[in-house]
């Protein structure tokens, strides 16, 4: 090669090495955007068809207090329900309100068997946990609870 040529290659090498490091840098202080509770509401409602929620504690939610592990965190919901074919939970709704996108997960149900679910889902912070769940005559019951997220299970 001639000398202009390697030193046109090395200019060139040099600064794909300086667009790919301003990229990582980039990367690294990008930040993800979270859900709000609002979004959860609004999630909330559209998963509802609109319908107006009421706190209830016939929805139980269970969920660890601490998650080392927001990659995996194990949620049960229980619906105190008699579950005949006139009054049954037809879905339950798992909102988190603090990831990047506030639906979880979705359970359609039907009159047989139990409202008792469990899953694993994945949490980016300490937030809550909204969990709604359609009944048969289209009233909506919910329950919330709050789990906090620790960073590398160091308690962060």
């Amino acid at each position: 090669m001639s000398k202009n040529i390697q030193q046109m290659v090395r200019l060139d090498r040099r600064e794909a090495l300086k667009a790919a490091g301003a990229g990582v840098l980039a990367l690294g202080f990008a930040t993800t955007a979270h859900a709000t509770p609002e979004a959860a509401a609004e999630a909330l409602s559209k998963a509802t068809g609109g319908a107006s929620a009421t706190a209830s504690d016939k929805v139980s939610i269970s969920l660890p207090e601490i998650a080392e592990n927001g990659a995996t965190v194990p949620v049960g919901v229980v619906v105190d329900s008699p579950m005949t074919p006139d009054n049954y939970v037809k879905h339950i709704h798992v909102f988190a309100e603090g990831n990047p996108s506030p639906e979880t997960i979705s359970f359609h149900l039907t009159p047989t068997g139990k409202a008792d679910v469990n899953t694993r889902i994945r949490l980016g912070k300490t937030q809550n946990v909204v969990v709604a769940a359609v009944m048969s005559d289209g009233s909506v019951l919910t329950g919330t609870k709050e789990v906090k997220v620790t960073i590398g299970g160091c308690g962060g």
